[in-house]
C-alpha cells in the first residue's frame, strides 16, 4: 500500500537547512565516515546519521550504471530519521537507459532535480513515486576522478525545493561517497578476478594430465564443486552421425559409479543440453523450468529437490565439441557472476575434451596400424611364390576381362575353381584395380580356422569375452575397413555363423564378441571356394540368402588341365623365380621336358606345378631344367571335379559333423586333449568332443594309439 498523503506547509522548505558556514563540518563528518568504512551499506547507515538535521531527505540511495547497456541498477536504500522506508514491492530495482534519471545523470554528469511534474518524463519511476508518495528527489553524479559509477539520490516525501548552493553541497557529499563505492567495487572486482584465476588454475591443473573422459570429468567436477556445489556433473558428446548426444561420463554426488550407455538425447529434441549444443550458448533453468530435462536420471534428481540447471557448450574455435551440464540443489545456484566464471572454466575443459578425443582416435588408429602391420608382416612371410598372374590361355584372358569390369565397383565377387588354380591372385587383382588399392587387402582362409575361433577372427573380441581372451583383438572386418576382405574357402563357414556374415555384408556393421557396441565398416568382399555352393544350398548346408549375396558377380577359374597353353609360361616363370632364389643359372627347358609338363593332367593345378618345378630346380646341376623321370606319372584319367561324389560325401549335418571330427582326429593321430589335440583344433572342450564321439558312434583304431591328452 502507498503512504498517506502528507500535510505540507504553504512554502516548501529548502533541501539543505544547514547554513553555509556549517557545511564544512558536515562534509568532514561525511569524510570521516567514508574513511572508516569499506562496506557501502554500513557507510550509508552512518552517512544518514551524519546528515540527519542537515539534509531534508526521507531516504538516501544510490544506483550504478552498466557501461555496456546504460541500464541502472539500484544498490542500496536507507531511510533518514523516523521516515518510513519505501515498500520494496514498489521500488524498481533496474531501469533501462531511457527510463532512468540515474543513467541521464551518469551520461551528462550534471545534477537532476525532480518534482512530481518533472518525474513524468520517467514513467516507470513516476508511477513508483506516486505509489510511495514521493514528492521530490535530487540525483547527483556518483563519480570519482577515475570512473563514473552512477548517481546518488536524496528523496523526500515533502515538496522541498533546492536553495542556492544546496545542490553543490549534495554533489560534494556524493563525491566523498563515490570514493567508498569505488573502493568497494574495486575490491569486488579483485575478489572476482582472484576467484576466476583460482578456478581456472584449479581446472587446468585438474584436466592437465587426464587422458580418459571419466577421469577428466571427475577432475572437473571436483574443481567446480567448491564454487557451485552441484549434485550432478555430466559430459555430453555427439555420437557418430546418429543425431544424438551421448553421455560417456558423469559424476553424481552420493551415488556409486554407474554405466552411462543408456543416456542419450536427440539433437533436435527439447532437452536443454541439446539446445546448448545446437545454439552454442549457455542454457540456465530455474525450478519452474526443470521439467525440460528429459533423461530418467535428471527427472529422479528433480524429484529429490534439485532446482537449477546450467548447460555449458564446450567450444574449441568455431565447432562445439560437447556440453558440460550441471545440476544444483538451490534455485539460485547459477547467478550471473557464477555463470561467467563457469563459461571461462569451460574453455580449458573444452580443449581437454578435444585432446582426449584426439588421443583416443590416435590410440585407435595406432592399434589398428599395429594390427595391420602385424598382419602384413605375416602376409609377407607367407606370400605366394609369384606376384602377378601368368598365362596366355583364352579362358584366363576371359577371367581377367571380368576382373577388369567388376574391379572399379564395390560389388561382391565370388571366385570359384579347384584348389590351387590361383583364386587368391584373382582376388588381389580385383583389389589392385579398384579405388581401394591404397588400403589394406586382408585375407582369411575359413577352412584353416577352428569353428569356435572363426567368429573371433572375423569380428574380433573384447578382453574377457571368453576363456583365453586376455586382450581386445580386432577382427578381419575392422582390419579391412576401407579396403578389401578376401574370404577363401567361404563354403566352410558354419551355418550358425552365416547370418552374422550376411548382416555385415548387407548393413556394413557388426559387434565384437563380448561387446554390444555396433561398429560400422566400409569393406569390399571377395570370396572364393572350390565347392559347389549351389549344391550346398540345395543340401541345406549353406544359406541361400548368403549365397545370393556372394554370387552377385561370379568369376570362374578353370583347372590347369583345361588351359594347357598356360603350362609353358608358368613353368618358365617358376624356373626363373626359383633359380634366382637358389642362385642358379638355369635358362634352358628342353622340348621333351616341356612336352611332359603339358601332357600331365595336374590334379593339384598351379600349386602342384610350382612344387614340381621347385624340386626340378633343386635337382638340376647345370643350366638346363631336368625333370626327374618319376615326378610326372601318366594320367589315369581326368581329375575329379570339385564336389564330385567321392566315396560317400556327407549329405546331412550329422554326416558333415562326423566327417569333420574323423578327419581332425586322423590329423591329430587320435590325440583328443592337450594343446595339439583334436579338441583344441576344433575349438571345443575335451569332454564335449568325447560326448560327440560317443553319440556319433566312433570306433577308435588300435593303430595309431589313442591319447586322451
Amino acid at each position: 500500500m502507498g503512504l498517506p498523503p502528507p500535510s505540507f506547509p504553504q512554502a516548501p522548505p529548502g533541501m539543505v537547512p544547514t547554513p553555509v558556514a556549517g557545511r564544512p563540518a558536515v562534509l568532514l563528518a561525511v569524510a570521516q565516515a567514508v574513511a572508516a568504512h569499506t562496506d557501502p551499506g554500513a557507510l550509508l547507515r552512518d552517512l544518514v546519521a551524519a546528515l540527519r538535521g542537515h539534509v531534508r531527505a526521507d531516504y538516501l540511495g544510490f544506483a550504478l550504471v552498466d557501461e555496456s547497456t546504460r541500464a541502472a541498477r539500484l544498490q542500496l536504500l536507507e531511510p533518514v530519521g523516523d521516515a518510513r522506508p519505501p515498500d520494496p514491492a514498489h521500488v524498481p530495482t533496474q531501469l533501462p537507459a531511457g527510463e532512468s534519471p540515474t543513467a541521464l545523470v551518469w551520461e551528462t554528469q550534471r545534477p537532476l532535480w525532480l518534482d512530481a511534474a518533472a518525474a513524468a518524463r520517467f514513467p516507470i519511476l513516476a508511477a513508483a513515486y506516486r505509489e510511495q508518495g514521493v514528492a521530490a528527489a535530487c540525483f547527483v553524479p556518483l563519480t570519482t576522478p577515475r570512473r563514473r559509477l552512477g548517481a546518488m539520490a536524496f528523496t523526500s516525501y515533502r515538496p522541498v525545493a533546492p536553495a542556492d548552493g544546496d545542490v553543490a553541497f549534495l554533489v560534494q557529499i556524493a563525491r566523498l561517497v563515490a570514493l567508498s563505492v569505488e573502493g568497494a567495487l574495486t575490491r569486488q572486482e579483485l575478489t572476482r578476478e582472484r576467484d576466476r584465476l583460482a578456478l581456472l588454475v584449479h581446472v587446468n591443473e585438474a584436466v592437465n594430465s587426464q587422458l580418459d573422459l571419466p577421469g577428466l570429468l571427475r577432475a572437473v567436477a571436483a574443481a567446480l564443486r567448491p564454487l557451485v556445489g552441484q549434485e550432478l556433473t555430466a559430459l555430453w558428446l555427439p555420437g557418430p552421425d546418429d543425431g544424438h548426444l551421448h553421455c560417456p561420463a558423469l559424476e553424481l554426488v552420493g551415488d556409486d559409479p554407474r554405466t552411462t550407455d543408456d543416456l542419450c538425447l536427440p539433437l533436435d529434441g527439447g532437452d536443454p543440453s541439446a539446445e546448448a549444443f545446437r545454439t552454442g550458448r549457455t542454457v540456465r533453468l530455474g525450478p519452474a523450468e526443470m521439467g525440460r530435462l528429459t533423461t530418467p536420471l535428471a527427472r529422479r534428481l528433480v524429484g529429490r529437490g534439485v532446482g537449477a540447471y546450467c548447460g555449458l557448450p564446450l567450444r574449441v574455435g568455431v565447432p562445439v565439441v560437447g556440453v558440460l551440464s550441471l545440476l544444483g540443489h538451490t534455485p539460485a545456484a547459477f547467478p550471473d557472476d557464477v555463470v561467467e566464471l563457469l563459461e571461462e572454466a569451460a574453455r580449458p575443459v573444452a580443449v581437454a575434451v578435444a585432446n582426449v578425443l584426439a588421443y583416443q582416435r590416435i590410440e585407435r588408429l595406432t592399434a589398428r596400424l599395429t594390427e595391420e602391420k602385424q598382419y602384413l608382416e605375416e602376409e609377407i612371410r607367407t606370400e605366394g611364390r609369384f606376384d602377378e598372374i601368368v598365362g596366355a590361355s583364352p579362358v584366363l584372358a576371359e577371367a581377367l576381362r571380368q576382373v577388369g569390369v567388376v574391379a572399379r565397383t564395390d560389388t561382391a565377387v565370388l571366385v570359384t575353381g579347384e584348389t590351387g588354380t590361383g583364386k587368391e591372385l584373382i582376388a588381389r587383382a580385383v583389389h589392385r584395380l579398384s579405388p581401394r588399392a591404397g588400403r589394406t587387402f586382408v585375407k582369411l582362409n575359413c577352412a584353416a580356422i577352428p569353428t569356435g575361433l572363426l567368429e573371433s577372427e572375423l569380428f574380433g573380441h573384447e578382453k574377457g569375452a571368453f576363456t583365453g581372451a586376455v586382450e581386445r583383438r580386432l577382427g578381419r572386418f575392422e582390419l579391412a575397413d576401407g579396403g578389401t576382405l578376401f574370404l577363401d574357402e567361404v563354403g566352410d563357414i558354419p551355418l550358425d555363423l552365416q547370418p552374422k556374415l550376411l548382416r555385415v555384408l548387407q548393413e556394413q556393421e557388426f559387434e565384437r564378441i563380448g561387446s554390444g557396441k555396433t561398429i560400422k565398416v566400409d569393406v569390399r568382399l571377395v570370396a572364393a571356394t572350390h565347392r559347389d555352393l549351389g549344391k550346398m544350398v540345395a543340401a541345406g548346408t549353406f544359406r541361400s540368402d548368403l549365397f545370393y549375396r556372394l554370387h552377385v558377380f561370379p568369376v570362374h577359374l578353370p583347372p590347369l588341365r583345361e588351359r594347357p597353353a598356360d603350362v609353358a609360361p608358368l613353368a618358365w616363370h617358376f624356373t626363373r623365380l626359383f633359380a634366382r632364389r637358389m642362385r642358379k643359372a638355369i635358362d634352358v627347358v628342353a622340348a621333351d621336358t616341356m612336352a611332359r609338363l603339358r601332357a600331365y593332367h595336374w590334379p593339384g593345378n598351379i600349386r602342384e606345378l610350382e612344387h614340381v618345378v621347385e624340386r626340378a630346380v633343386v635337382l638340376s646341376p647345370g643350366p638346363e631344367l631336368l625333370l626327374p623321370p618319376g615326378d610326372l606319372l601318366p594320367a589315369a584319367g581326368p581329375a575329379a571335379a570339385p564336389d564330385a561324389p567321392r566315396a560317400a560325401a556327407p549329405s546331412t549335418l550329422r554326416d558333415t559333423e562326423r566327417e569333420l571330427i574323423r578327419r581332425t582326429l586322423e590329423e591329430c593321430r587320435w590325440r583328443i586333449g592337450g594343446p595339439h589335440g583334436a579338441a583344441a583344433r576344433l575349438g571345443i572342450k575335451r569332454t564335449t568332443l568325447l560326448a560327440r564321439m560317443k553319440k556319433l558312434g566312433f570306433d577308435r583304431p588300435a593303430d595309431p594309439p589313442v591319447s586322451n591328452g
